[in-house]
């Protein structure tokens, strides 16, 4: 189970969150009370360990600063999180090692989300971060083939139940596990990635195609 700790706004939260078993650190580059400067998301992404996914979130900027800020902080990845278009996801895809397009839950985009150039496809609730949860059912539109990660008013309490229900590839949280915006609790950190891990489904044996085994960035050649 890939986990994604978003909304990150400080070295000491960073750390943490990589000491608690995450994946993949956000950086949120779009207006919201967990927005970070590139330079200082630059900093703090330079103190963590390579293993770790550094992911900027990006809504509706245009295509030339998404690249701009993801290669002068140093990322990994970035995030789409607005009404981006496939020639636009194109476009970045060919000029960053990871891209993750975000759809609302029941968007109709999701119908053609093999149209965009990403390598993961996260499902929001349809206001996209406002840490509301959603009708889980809305995720049954996401391209079962894809890799899916899930998000929205997850939290300790509710990601087991999210996991079995939607069985998606990852989960992405932010307001879920802080004690304030922008600032994580241990406590709700270390919980989340335990009891996401702990709902995870045994892995399907591969049939011969990449999308149906395990994913690990580490591996990707394309790193």
């Amino acid at each position: 189970m890939f986990v994604k700790v978003c909304g990150v706004t400080s070295e000491e939260d960073a750390l943490l969150v990589v000491a608690m078993g995450a994946d993949a650190v956000g950086f949120v580059f779009a207006p919201s009370p967990r927005q970070i400067a590139p330079q200082r998301a630059a900093e703090i992404a330079r103190r963590l360990p390579s293993e770790i996914v550094t992911v900027g979130v990006f809504r509706d900027d245009a295509r030339d600063r998404v690249v701009e800020v993801a290669h002068a902080a140093g990322l990994r990845a970035v995030q789409l999180h607005g009404n981006e278009s496939p020639a636009d996801t194109h476009w970045i895809r060919q000029r960053v090692p990871l891209l993750i397009k975000a759809f609302p839950a029941g968007d109709p985009r999701l119908d053609q989300a093999d149209e965009y150039a990403a390598d993961a496809f996260l499902v929001d609730s349809p206001t996209p971060g406002s840490g509301e949860v959603f009708d889980w059912s809305l995720a049954e539109g996401a391209p079962a083939h894809r890799r899916i990660i899930l998000a929205g008013g997850l939290t300790p309490e509710n990601v087991g139940d999210a996991v079995r229900v939607v069985r998606p590839w990852g989960v992405d949280v932010a307001s879920g596990v802080e004690s304030a915006p922008g600032r994580k609790d241990p406590s709700k950190v270390r919980a989340f990635v335990e009891a996401a891990r702990a709902a995870e489904p045994p892995p399907r044996p591969p049939r011969g195609d990449p999308d149906d085994r395990p994913f690990d960035w580490m591996l990707d050649e394309r790193l």
